[in-house]
């Protein structure tokens, strides 16, 4: 999930700001309800579980896209759909900050959820519940676990380019401490930054984000090193992709974890979760056991959905998700 950007000098003082957000805004997920739309829109888990069935048969890979879409989502301002939003007049949206130009996509899979449930129940259901949807069951299609969903989020009417690029979503450059911080600064666990991380044995990385990794670190396998340096030569080629989980990359299982035993993990901040550390052992556990793993990933990814949503008469609910009423 993590991609690479650069953390600005201000970063501190924001990560003060959104701790005290997070605090203030925390009551807001009481709100929150599995069966929010049920009388409302009664079709609409059928209606987004198609949707995303169609998208991922294909491209198994926007199953990945669509879980991290979700992650970038809610990491920034919490989970309010501003990732969705275009740039309009009156402010820069968040697609173009350094952690999500030309690496977040799945748009034009939410869109067309969103066109599909307009047409059944028009002006109910917000683009940030879908979002949260579609990335549950794009985990499940894959063949993970999977969760009975919290809704009545809100949309955003705006989206803030700066947020997205103060650093608060992790680059694959980042140390373990660096992770936890971050992590924390949200809400989330140390426990569940690594359960969440195994979102990383589904979907594709950039050679550019990977690239320092395989010809300069020495905590990584020679073998596995050789092999991700024949599609990411030294120099060029920065788009090439290369699978996050290089055993099983279309299949949702705890693969990922494995690598890592191995010094096989492709970014720099995978392998950090197993490199001596604090984490060592959770990543041990999870590599040994699928089903804990499975069941500490849904309570952390039920809590990444907690943050910070908007309820009652707060935001919107946008008709298109790229734009706001």
């Amino acid at each position: 999930m993590a991609f690479t950007t650069h953390t600005p000098k201000h970063v501190v003082p924001l990560v003060l700001v959104l701790q005290l957000t997070f605090l203030l805004m925390s009551t807001s997920f009481a709100q929150l309800s599995v069966s929010f739309y049920s009388n409302t829109c009664p079709k609409l888990l059928s209606v987004i579980r198609s949707g995303v069935q169609s998208a991922i048969t294909k491209e198994a890979r926007i199953g990945a896209s669509l879980l991290r879409l979700h992650f970038h989502d809610c990491f920034v301002n919490g989970c309010d759909g501003s990732i969705l939003l275009d740039d309009t007049a009156t402010f820069r949206g968040e697609q173009t900050a350094p952690p999500n130009n030309r690496s977040v996509r799945g748009f034009d899979v939410i869109k067309a959820i969103k066109s599909n449930i307009e047409k059944v129940c028009p002006g109910v259901v917000s683009c940030a519940d879908i979002l949260t949807l579609a990335a549950r069951d794009s985990v499940n299609i894959l063949g993970g676990p999977t969760w009975e969903v919290k809704l009545g989020r809100r949309d955003s009417k705006t989206a803030s380019f700066s947020a997205a690029s103060s650093g608060i979503i992790p680059p694959p450059t980042s140390t373990l401490s660096n992770l936890i911080n971050r992590f924390n600064v949200v809400g989330l666990s140390a426990k569940d930054m690594v359960a969440l991380s195994g979102a990383h044995t589904i979907g594709q990385a950039r050679c550019v984000t990977f690239r320092n990794r395989i010809y300069n670190e020495s905590n990584i396998d020679v073998s596995f090193a050789k092999l991700r340096q024949r599609s990411c030569p030294r120099s060029g080629g920065d788009d090439n992709l290369a699978p996050l989980d290089f055993t099983t990359p279309k299949f949702f299982d705890n693969n990922y974890y494995k690598n890592l035993l191995n010094n096989k993990g492709l970014l720099h901040s995978d392998q950090v979760l197993h490199n001596g550390g604090s984490t060592d052992s959770l990543v041990q556990q999870y590599s040994q056991n699928d089903k804990t793993f499975d069941t500490d990933f849904v309570t952390a990814m039920i809590k990444m959905g907690d943050i910070q949503p908007l309820t009652g008469s707060q935001g919107e609910i946008r008709k298109v998700c790229n734009r706001p009423n």
